[in-house]
This record gives structure tokens, C-alpha cells and sequence, in this order.
């Protein structure tokens, strides 16, 4: 007995809706609308394509009205009969088809829709491998929120956010486990559809959230290391995107730490707060748009960051990271932002990130293979790495610390040249290191004998010919020197007393010379959400206690007067010598605010705040 013959049943929208019919008839006359293409016959085929077109534009929620009803229910129809006759479809034959199947975006359909699409483009590319390629665009296209007809309110946008994004990583994981060269023939796509940086697409936040999700799965065991990198490189350019423009400019004479103690005492901080940062200036330069999204970026960076540690995948995760970092961030000149995510991902596993940044920076500047310029960046962050991470311990600074001062002394050994600060950047740049490091750890440094044992050959590198005291920034030498002397680090020579001169005058002393770069990578983060994740970790200046500061245990006299108008109870006559002291860098924040802000004014950095994001993240 031969096989039961299927009834024919023309194709057209009608027969979807016809109960009649059963689903083996239909299948037929799918079918037999894609073989009449051949024939020359495509009004079958053309009925299938019109159906195809269909666009669900009413609202997410419900279906407007009857018509649209039917219009859904046979387009979901057509792509389940269409997933399982894909053998059928032709790719010269059914060009326009398959562009309208690529071509589509779950964004505009319905969740059950939405199923028979992801079914279809599965189907597809596992049948065939000339559809592999144009299937993930698809997928990954439909990362990128689309342009909507109707206006879209944020709980539509999330509800359908929610509906779209995990099918489409479902999809995603099935073609990969189907074909397992999939993965590798995501790499080109991910970077091509990545959202502009020109266009200051905010859909670029969603496109990174579900980059992170896919390097975070078992895809990226496979694209892991391009998806991290190319964040990283894209965050890198917006952070450079944030210029001169975009920065507060109401008097130039003010630095990040004076404002930075402004806004402690307008808050008035208790001990152990965290400080707040300050809203950044908004403009109309395009700044104000970049800077919302980087910060948008950095907190999902942050958060991908926390699922690794959880995961246990942190030290595989950062070594990525360090190769982008070497790669995009080290050599780019005065980022203001996007350094932080090595910071913090320093600052979730110290025992190894921690540890292991500080260790490579260090062996990049030892290494006489480097370029210069790449070897004293690679200090710089250093200097400012130690100083501000307050996860490292005083001990580990210190290790590291003698290996800095031990290559400052073996170079001062083999060297005989005078003041050059052309010719020895690299040498001068590590002596500035080291300064700006005691100036935030002297204090716990010289509470551990051994640790200050190990600074032994510091005062030889200081008296040298080579006299680094002159070349390095005079606010970062008088502020080691106050402390120095204070502490008893060594004896203090005359060479090293700058204590009655000003920093100007220190700079018309010796303007000479070229002067080292002010730059201290880990300066105060200024983006307003990024801040919240970083400051539990770091060490603010206003919090560091110096060598020449005493306990006191009279609150008054711990209090930060802001009127000037209060007395604290004491005669030293180091406190009168202090209050004429108003141009240096370091005066004891116990006396008075205007001290405290004189003091911060001095300590360098050119960092200044761009604009701040507003409480919500785009979707």
C-alpha cells in the first residue's frame, strides 16, 4: 500500500485560518509555494512573503484588534511550518525570502511569535551552513534596541526587554552546541554590530550588558578574551571622547582635592564614610551624553567583575584584563576613567589581582626592553596604585617600595651625570614613585622597623648628582620632606630642606627644567555611580594621616572648622608655625579649614570632574 496522499491546499492567509485544514496540509501548501518559485508561479509564494512582512507595531500588552489577531496567528503559522521545511527553501531561488527572515527583529513580536522566529533561524542554521552567518547577525542584532513607531514607556521597554534578550542568548547557545564553530564566527560579529561611538548611541549599554552575559557563558569560553578586550577598547575611546569642554572650569586654580574636602564637610562626614563625589557640570558638547554612558558601562563592568569572583573566575578574568590594559589603557595618555576597572577588580581578590597588578606594572618599568614612555607609565599608575588602594597592606607597599628604591640606587651607582632631566625620565619618574607613595604611606611604613629598614638607600638616591629633589614636582617633594623630617626616615640634610620655600618659588627656582608629568592614574573616580563602587576601596587624601599629625583625643581640636571662628585649646608653637604656612601642601587638617583646603589645593593632579549620569540606567 503507497504512501496517503496529501490533499493540494493552495497557500494564502486564509487557509492559515482555516480549522479545516490540518497541520500536514499546510505544511504542504507551504511547501508547494516555495517549489512554484521554479516554476515560474509565485503567487503562492508571493501570499507567503506578504504574510511574512507583517510588523506587529500596536502595543506590547495586548493585540489592538481582531485583524492584528489574525495577522499574529498566521505569521506564527507560516515560520513553524517555514522551521521545519527549511530543506525547501533555496537561497537563489528564495533571495527575498531569507532576506525578510534575517531581517527580522523580535522586538516587534509577540512572545509566542517571537518562539516560532528563534525556532526558524536554529533550524536554519544548523541545516545549512551558508546560513550560519547571516542567522547570528540576526541574533546579534537584535541586541541593539531598535527605533519604535509608537512611543515606549520604561515599563513596556523593560517587560519587553526581558521577553527579547534571553531568547535570544537560548538561540545563541542551541546553534552553538549544534555547530561548534559557531563561537568563532561570532568574533566579527560582535565587533561589527557594535554600537557607534560617534552616534553617542545609548544602546550600547544594553549591547555590553549582553557582551558580558555571552563572555560570562560557555560561548565565552571561546570569544571570551575578544568580547573583554574590545569593551575595554571601546570604553577607552568614550573615555577619551570627555574633554577639556566637558570638565568643570569655575576657577582654574582649584584641584580635586580641595573640592573633594568641600564636599566632606558639606555632608559632614563622620569617620569611616565613604566621600561623596561631587555632580559634574552638564553642557551641551555631546560630553555630557558619553560620560552618563561610560559611567553606565564601568557599573556593568563592576558587576560582570562580582559574577566572576563569585564564580570563582576572577584570576582567569584579570588576566585578560591586564593584556587589554597593556594594550589600550597604559600608553593612552591622561584617561580619566576606565583604569578603574583594573582597581576594582584589584580590589575583589588582593591576595592575586591585587597583587599580580602591582607585580607586572613593577616588571614593566624594570624591564630595560620597555619604551621609555611605557616604562614610566607603567610607574606611574604604580605610584598611584599603592598610594590609593587601601586593600593593599602596609607590608606588600613596602616590598615594593625596596624594589623600586633598589633600582633608583643601582642606577645612581653606575651613573655620574648632573641634573638631566631629559636624558634620565625613566630614573626621575621612578624617584617621583617613591615620593608620591610615602607621601600617602610614610606613616604606616615607619611603624614597622624592618619596614623602614628596607628605605635605607633612599637618602643616597636623594643626595645624588643626579638630585632628584629638583626634578620631581616640588608639592610632591615638600610634602615628602615635611614627612620625612617628621617621621625621622633619615637625617635630614640641608639639601633636602625646601621647608621655607613656596612651591612657586620652588618653580621659578628650578623652571629650567622639564618637569615631570603631574598624572596619577588613580586620582579621585568623578563618575557619580562608578564612585559608589570604588570608594569603599580607596584612599582618600583628606583620610590619610601623616607623620607630622598626633593622635589627639580632644574632639574639638579633631573637628574641621569651617568658619575659622573656633579655638582649639592649644600653645604649640608648631601650630603657629603652621598657621604662616598657608602655600605649602601638607598643613594638619586639625587646625582649620582654610589649612586643610590649602593643603589638599597643593597635592597634584590634573584630573577634573566631567559630567555626572543621572540615577537610572538607559535600557
Amino acid at each position: 500500500m503507497g504512501a496517503e496522499e496529501v490533499p493540494s491546499v493552495p497557500f494564502s492567509s486564509n487557509a492559515m485560518d482555516n480549522a479545516d485544514y490540518s497541520d500536514t496540509e499546510l505544511v504542504h501548501a507551504v511547501r508547494k509555494a516555495l517549489a512554484s518559485v521554479q516554476n515560474g508561479d509565485t503567487d503562492d509564494y508571493s501570499q507567503l512573503k506578504t504574510v511574512m512582512c507583517y510588523k506587529d507595531y500596536s502595543d506590547f500588552d495586548a493585540v489592538a484588534n481582531y485583524s492584528d489577531f489574525d495577522a499574529v496567528a498566521q505569521l506564527e503559522t507560516v515560520l513553524r511550518i517555514l522551521s521545519v521545511s527549511v530543506a525547501c527553501i533555496d537561497g537563489d531561488h528564495h533571495e527575498d525570502l531569507l532576506r525578510t527572515i534575517f531581517g527580522m527583529s523580535l522586538w516587534f513580536q509577540k512572545p509566542n511569535v517571537m518562539d516560532a522566529s528563534v525556532d526558524l533561524i536554529i533550524s536554519l542554521a544548523a541545516t545549512s551552513g551558508k546560513y550560519l552567518d547571516p542567522c547570528l547577525k540576526m541574533l546579534i542584532r537584535n541586541f541593539i534596541l531598535p527605533t519604535f513607531k509608537h512611543e515606549v514607556s520604561q515599563t513596556q521597554l523593560v517587560k519587553k526587554k526581558q521577553e527579547v534578550l534571553p531568547r535570544v542568548h537560548v538561540a545563541l547557545h542551541k546553534i552553538s552546541y549544534l555547530i561548534p564553530l559557531a563561537p568563532s564566527k561570532l568574533v566579527p560579529i560582535l565587533v561589527q554590530n557594535m554600537p557607534n561611538i560617534d552616534n553617542k548611541d545609548p544602546s550600547i549599554v544594553t549591547y555590553v550588558d549582553n557582551l558580558l552575559k555571552l563572555e560570562n557563558s560557555s560561548i565565552g569560553k571561546v570569544v571570551g578574551s575578544v568580547i573583554l578586550m574590545m569593551v575595554m577598547e571601546r570604553m577607552r575611546d568614550w573615555d577619551l571622547e570627555i574633554g577639556c569642554d566637558d570638565i568643570l572650569q569655575d576657577d582654574s586654580s582649584r584641584g580635586m582635592f580641595d573640592m573633594e574636602l568641600e564636599d566632606a564637610v558639606e555632608s559632614t562626614m563622620n569617620e569611616g564614610d565613604e566621600l561623596p563625589v561631587r555632580d559634574l557640570k552638564q553642557n551641551t558638547s555631546g560630553g555630557n551624553v558619553v560620560s552618563e554612558l561610560l559611567d553606565k558601562l564601568m557599573v556593568l563592568f563592576f558587576d560582570h567583575l562580582e559574577s566572576c569572583q563569585n564564580s570563582g573566575r576572577l584570576d582567569e578574568v584579570f588576566e585578560i584584563l591586564f593584556k587589554s590594559f597593556e594594550n589600550f589603557i597604559l600608553n593612552t595618555y591622561k584617561l580619566k576613567f576606565s583604569q578603574f576597572l583594573m582597581f576594582y577588580a584589584c580590589s575583589l581578590d588582593p591576595e592575586y589581582c591585587g597583587v599580580r597588578f602591582a607585580s607586572k606594572l613593577l616588571d614593566i618599568y624594570l624591564s630595560r626592553n620597555k619604551p621609555r614612555l611605557t616604562r614610566m607609565s607603567a610607574v606611574a599608575y604604580l605610584a598611584s596604585y599603592l598610594s590609593r588602594g587601601k586593600f593593599l597592606p602596609a607590608s606588600f607597599v613596602a616590598s615594593m617600595l625596596k624594589r623600586l628604591v633598589d633600582d633608583c640606587a643601582e642606577y645612581c651607582r653606575t651613573c655620574n651625570d648632573d641634573v638631566k632631566p631629559e636624558a634620565h625620565q625613566v630614573f626621575y619618574s621612578g624617584c617621583q614613585a617613591i615620593l608620591y607613595v610615602l607621601c600617602f604611606r610614610m606613616r604606616s611604613i615607619l611603624e614597622i622597623p624592618r619596614f623602614q629598614s628596607q628605605l635605607r638607600s633612599l637618602e643616597s638616591i636623594l643626595s645624588h648628582k643626579l638630585n632628584p629633589l629638583m626634578v620631581c614636582l616640588p608639592s610632591v617633594v615638600s610634602e615628602f620632606l615635611k614627612q620625612a623630617k617628621a617621621g625621622g626616615l633619615f637625617i635630614v640634610s640641608e639639601a633636602f630642606i625646601f621647608d621655607d620655600l613656596h612651591e612657586s618659588e620652588l618653580s621659578r627656582a628650578f623652571g629650567g627644567f622639564e618637569r615631570l608629568d603631574t598624572f596619577f592614574p588613580f586620582d579621585p573616580c568623578l563618575l557619580k555611580m562608578s564612585s559608589s563602587y570604588i570608594s569603599p576601596y580607596f584612599n582618600f587624601w583628606l583620610m590619610e594621616k601623616t607623620t607630622y599629625e598626633e593622635d589627639d583625643d580632644d574632639e574639638l581640636c579633631d573637628e574641621v572648622i569651617v568658619n575659622g571662628d573656633a579655638e582649639c585649646e592649644e600653645d604649640d608653637d608648631d601650630d603657629v608655625e603652621l598657621d604662616s604656612e598657608m602655600n605649602k601642601m601638607s598643613v594638619t587638617p586639625k587646625h582649620s579649614f582654610m589649612r586643610e583646603t590649602e593643603r589638599l589645593l597643593k597635592m597634584p593632579s590634573r584630573i577634573r570632574p566631567s559630567t555626572s549620569p543621572p540615577e537610572s540606567f538607559l535600557i
